[in-house]
C-alpha cells in the first residue's frame, strides 16, 4: 500500500482499500444514537459488513446499538481497536488522536471523517507510526470499492426516480 504522510488531500485507492480489509476493530468516536445522524448510520452500516465496532460516547454508557455496547472512552474499550475514527469537529481530533496514541497497542489507523482534518494531530500519530486519512468517510469508501454505490445508481450517471427491484426488500449488501 503506498502512503505519502507528507500528503492528506488525495490517497491511493490501494492504501484505503487495503485499510478496509485489514481493519477488523473500530472504535467511532462520536456516536450519536439519533437516527438521522451520519454516524449513526455509518455504524450501523460497518456493522453490517462485518466489522467489530465500538461506539464512543460518553452520554450512552452501557446501551448497546446494533448489539455493540457504548463506552466511554477509547481506553474503556476491551480489546485493541485497529482504527479509531473520529466522527468530531476538527479541533476535537487532536485530542481524540492523543488518546489514540496511549493506547497499547496502538492502532493501526486514525481515520477524521469527512469534513474533519487536524494536521499538527495527524503529524503526531504518523510519528508514531500510525496510518492517518482525513475528510474521507469509510462508508462511502467501503460502498466505492464493493460497487454498491454503483449498484444504486449513484456516480454512475445513471439517476432514477423508481425504486429498484432487487429481490424481497429491494436491497443487496456488496462486500470488497
Amino acid at each position: 500500500m503506498s502512503y505519502d504522510p507528507k500528503n492528506h488531500d488525495t490517497y491511493a485507492d490501494d492504501l484505503i482499500h487495503g485499510l478496509l480489509k485489514s481493519v477488523k476493530t473500530i472504535a467511532l468516536v462520536g456516536f450519536s444514537s439519533n437516527t438521522v445522524r451520519p454516524s449513526y448510520f455509518v455504524t450501523k452500516y460497518l456493522i453490517e459488513r462485518g466489522y467489530t465496532l465500538y461506539p464512543i460516547k460518553s452520554g450512552l454508557v452501557g446501551q448497546e446499538f446494533f448489539g455493540a455496547k457504548v463506552y466511554a472512552s477509547l481506553a474503556d474499550v476491551p480489546v485493541p481497536i485497529d482504527m479509531v475514527e473520529i466522527f468530531r469537529n476538527s479541533e476535537a481530533a487532536g485530542p481524540i488522536t492523543d488518546e489514540a496514541l496511549s493506547l497499547d497497542p496502538l492502532p493501526k489507523v486514525i481515520w477524521m471523517q469527512l469534513g474533519v482534518r487536524n494536521d499538527e494531530a495527524a503529524a503526531r500519530a504518523e510519528a508514531k507510526g500510525v496510518t492517518v486519512i482525513m475528510n474521507r468517510c469509510p462508508k462511502i469508501e467501503y460502498g466505492r470499492f464493493s460497487g454498491e454505490i454503483g449498484w444504486n445508481g449513484v456516480n454512475t450517471g445513471l439517476l432514477s426516480s423508481k425504486r429498484p427491484t432487487l429481490g424481497a426488500k429491494s436491497w443487496q449488501k456488496r462486500t470488497i
